[in-house]
Formats: structure tokens, sequence, C-alpha cells
């Protein structure tokens, strides 16, 4: 079967990919142009309409965790879809769960407001067991995460489709980590309606998806004092524009959407077993379920 790395990277980008994807699938000849011969797709933003040009497709490989940008393609063949499912992805994301969780549980937000006033004030500390960290999310990224934050001391709880009670879960959490997949149903979820359910005074960490947040009324629960502070590493249109407000908001920590960054290496491993697993007629891993969108 041909094996296509359909991509719209930088071409430094793409060479380390293509050098790892050729590592990892030895005597395979990789092209990285749309062709009829085309029969497993590996893509990395492919672009609308591109997919839908090969006759002979059987089977798309997405090198990211997130599908909803290939899913968004009206054109998108009816072929069987697998999301990454990568441990080392896993491992960045409870890290930068953990990092930013820390970061507001240590106040570090208000000490450093604190440090621009040059006012030397110690604030009450609570233990970590006393703090409630609800995941918006419940999948592998999230699941690595709570475990992570559960070895530290904190409590978890989690939210899915299939998973908790979303209103008691934001009523009692004290930080809300929104790990999500982007849907019709969860698109615009951290909104107005979500935030003044939330405890007075809670902060969330986005290291999901842009378009799960409602911008402006982001801005309008943290101006009332309704929460606390957000830690945003996606955002809806990216990379962020100089003058957005998001930059200079007091209550708002802006990061450039690293909270995981896929490692070509760690990521072909897992791509080059899933094909394995596909020529075998064996069930592949992260299948993608196109009605519940992820």
């Amino acid at each position: 079967m041909a094996v296509t790395f359909l991509n719209r990277l930088s071409p430094d980008a793409q060479s380390r990919w293509l050098e790892a994807l050729r590592a990892a699938l030895p005597g395979e000849t990789i092209g990285v142009e749309p062709s009829p011969q085309t029969e497993i797709a590996i893509v990395a933003n492919p672009g609308r309409g591109v997919l839908a040009s090969l006759p002979n497709l059987a089977f798309i490989q997405s090198a990211w965790a997130g599908v909803d940008s290939l899913l968004d393609d009206p054109d998108l063949p009816r072929v069987p879809i697998a999301r990454l499912i990568d441990p080392g992805l896993s491992a960045q994301m409870a890290q930068a769960t953990a990092a930013h969780v820390l970061y507001l549980h240590r106040q570090v937000p208000a000490y450093a407001a604190q440090q621009r006033r040059g006012l030397w004030r110690q604030l009450p500390q609570p233990s970590a067991a006393e703090r409630r960290i609800g995941f918006l999310g419940y999948g592998e990224l999230a699941g690595a995460a709570a475990n992570l934050l559960e070895s530290i001391g904190f409590q978890t709880y989690g939210w899915s489709r299939r998973l908790g009670d979303l209103d008691t879960l934001l009523a009692t959490s004290d930080i809300i980590v929104n790990l999500l997949p982007l849907t019709d149903h969860t698109r615009g979820i951290l909104s107005a309606p979500a935030f003044a359910r939330m405890k007075r005074g809670a902060a969330i960490v986005n290291l999901a998806r842009g378009a799960h947040v409602v911008e402006e009324d982001l801005i309008a629960a943290l101006d009332a004092g309704q929460l606390s502070h957000a830690v945003l590493d996606v955002f809806e249109a990216e990379p962020l524009e100089r003058k957005h407000p998001f930059w200079s908001h007091p209550q708002i920590t802006v990061t450039p959407h690293v909270a995981a960054i896929t490692d070509p290496v760690s990521a072909s491993a897992v791509i080059a077993a899933n094909i394995a697993r596909f020529r075998a007629g064996q069930q592949v891993e992260g299948l993608v379920n196109r009605k519940a969108g992820y």
C-alpha cells in the first residue's frame, strides 16, 4: 500500500517528520504529494479537498491528537481515520497541566502583582488536598494529567459525554482544566452561563482549543471577579494578534500553544504500529467516531 505524508508544515518540520517516518517505516517509499496510488495517508494539516482527490485512499492516520480541523473538511472521504495516541504527548500534557495548576495553587499571579507594587505580603496558602481540580474531557490526556495531580495531593474530578455531572463539577471546582475535543457540542462551552455556575474566584486552564472559550464572556467574568485567573495556551485565531486584549489583561496568562508538542520520533513509532495493525486487518488505535467528532 502506497503511503503519503500530506502536510502543510514548514520545510524544516517536513524534513524532520520524513526522517522519523522513514526510520519507523523502513522499506516504505513515503511521498509528500497527492497521488492516485496513495492508499494510506499520514496527515498534518493537509488542506481541504486534498484527501478527496485520492481515489484509492483506504486509511487516514492523523499526526495530531486532535482531528477537529480534519473533520471540518466537507469532502473528507468515508474511510477509517485514526487520531494520534502517543504516550509522549500524554506525558507532556500532564506536565503542562501540573505546572499551570501549581502556578495557580501557589498563587503566583497574586505574588507577581504584589511584586509590581513592591508589596511584601504572605498570603494564606491552602493545601493541595483542599483544592478540587475539575477536568472537562477525560480521555488519555486528562487521565494522565489527573494521575500526576493526584500524586501531588490534589483532588481531581472529570466530566465528559459519558462521565460525571457538569453542573456539579463547575460549582465545586477551584480550578477547571479544559481538555475536551472540539465538536459542535463543545464549541463555546466556556461561556457566560458556565462561568456563572462556577465557584466565585475559581480559575480556568484551557489547553484544548481556543474555540471552547467565548472570549468576551471570559474577559467579563474576570473583570467582575467571578473568575480569578485564566491560563490560555490555545486561541481561536493563532498566532494571537498583537493587539488582542488577552496579552495585556492582568488576570490572563498567555502561552503560545506549547502545552504538548508532537514529537515526530515518538509519534512516528505510534503511527507505524497503527499502519501495521490496519494492514493486518486489526483494530487500529484512536479510531475516530465521526458522529461524536473525535
